[in-house]
């Protein structure tokens, strides 16, 4: 059996390993990579045969892992797309707003009509278009959690939650080869234990190897404060005290919907002030009919919420904001509010128009639950510039900046840690840590090697017989 990993490799997004068994080759995940430096089109360059691959597993939706898909099967791949049916529906969800994307990104690029341009203009095709998002939905079987799915005579996969977002999973495979039984896993992202909306992480059964995320590793989450806590304080300053807008910058797909669970749960125990809270985003939208269309995934807490209160993503107050004539109005309400509104890092979407009425309003509160990566417009904003570019202008920012790390959908270092030392080191033979910047690889790889584990940091195009 040979392992060789292809994405994700010291860095955090293109999450893509392929394992051979024999004359077999399966494909876990084929994301997107979009580090700073790489370019879009970089992402058709497979260093293998597309049509070689025999079967792909997906173990979530998000992007990075899932948003090279078409691109595969646009150069030639044929074979079945396995992952649990949350992650078909929401990977359908994002891989059809990726073409949007795209699209829109040819479209700044393209010469403007009627003017010259020196030198020769290139006509780019986006990377994919939804012609293949549709081939690709095509090939999606889905599989229940826990449950051992035969994909031949000696391979066996099952799915195991990981609590990251809804319908995520770790791919757990037990492989039967020359050298006899022998199990892998593949971590996919991991969630944290008591997240709004999802389920905890489930451990996986004892495993030979394991290719285990690392995203924070080195990095413990904040202890100091609970959700509600949290946001109680944050509405209360932003709202109350004095009469402001509360902008949040919100992922659509998981963090909106977390986020407002715990909103509607201020709202039953009387603790969220009677002001308009707007979700400005047509995407969070969708994905939340798809966490209602699969409500039997969501946590025993949202749905012990759903029997005795009704849904958990609908109250009093809450305005889900869909055609663009709705979202300009909310730039003219001055009357205390909060917006919720996409994309998390401010790199787009509508919460660049929020942004740009308000960045210069000493009575707004800009409110960032996730992570901000180097070069975007959030983490400018969260490391103090005084003035920022927004929509082609220079702004300066008189708003209030804050940041909470209680909404992060992935475990921290104690997590990942409490995750792998479930299997006993004389059992598990070799961590591999994949989809994390090299500090963060290196903590875990010293904290795990002090525990017994043998650990290694791959390198892109590294191949491992095991």
């Amino acid at each position: 059996m040979k392992l060789t990993i292809w994405g994700a490799a010291q860095q955090v997004t293109g999450s893509m390993h392929l394992l051979e068994i024999e004359d077999y080759k399966i494909l876990i995940d084929c994301g997107l990579n979009y580090e700073n430096g790489v370019e879009l089109s970089e992402n058709e360059n497979f260093p293998f045969l597309p049509s070689d691959i025999d079967l792909l597993v997906l173990t979530h939706a998000h992007i990075d892992h899932s948003g090279n898909i078409p691109t595969l099967v646009k150069a030639g791949f044929e074979g079945q797309i396995l992952c649990t049916a949350p992650t078909a529906d929401l990977t359908q969800l994002l891989l059809t707003d990726s073409v949007s994307i795209f699209m829109r990104k040819q479209a700044k690029k393209a010469p403007k009509r009627g003017r010259v341009r020196k030198g020769n203009f290139i006509h780019q095709q986006p990377l994919y278009l939804q012609k293949h998002v549709l081939d690709t939905t095509e090939r999606i079987v889905t599989l229940p959690f826990n449950l051992a799915f035969k994909v031949n005579e000696n391979i066996e996969i099952t799915f195991v939650p990981t609590g990251h977002l809804l319908g995520a999973a770790a791919a757990y495979f037990k492989i039967i080869d020359a050298g006899g039984e022998k199990t892998i896993a593949f971590s996919g992202d991991l969630g944290r234990k008591n997240y709004p909306v999802l389920n905890n992480p489930e451990y996986l059964p004892a495993v030979d190897y394991l290719v285990c995320e690392a995203t924070y590793g080195g990095r413990l989450h904040s202890t100091d404060a609970t959700i509600e806590t949290t946001l109680v304080d944050v509405i209360n300053d932003a709202c109350v005290k004095q009469p402001g807008r509360l902008i949040i910058p919100a992922f659509s797909v998981g963090r909106t919907q977390a986020l407002v669970f715990s909103l509607n749960q201020l709202f039953v125990k009387g603790l969220l002030p009677r002001i308009p809270v707007f979700v400005d985003s047509p995407m969070a939208s969708q994905a939340t009919q798809i966490f209602r269309k699969h409500h039997r995934f969501v946590s025993l807490e949202a749905q012990s919420f759903y029997s005795q209160n009704g849904d958990e993503f609908e109250f009093d107050n809450l305005q889900y904001v869909k055609e663009l004539s709705e979202s300009k109005e909310i730039s003219n309400y001055f009357e205390p509010c909060i917006i919720i509104s996409s994309a998390g890092m401010l790199e787009g979407g509508r919460i660049q128009d929020h942004l740009f009425f308000n960045i210069q309003n000493f009575y707004a509160t800009i409110f960032f639950i996730g992570f901000c990566a180097k070069g975007t417009l959030g983490n400018r904003l969260l490391r103090g510039d005084s003035v920022v570019k927004v929509k082609g202008r220079d702004l300066s920012v008189f708003a209030t900046i804050k940041k909470t790390d209680l909404f992060s959908g992935h475990a921290d270092h104690a997590g990942l840690i409490d995750y792998i030392s479930h299997t006993p080191t004389q059992k598990l033979k070799t961590v591999f840590l994949v989809h994390g910047e090299p500090e963060a690889m290196q903590a875990l790889k010293t904290d795990l090697e002090a525990l017994s584990y043998g650990v290694k940091i791959p390198r892109k195009g590294e191949i491992f017989e095991i």
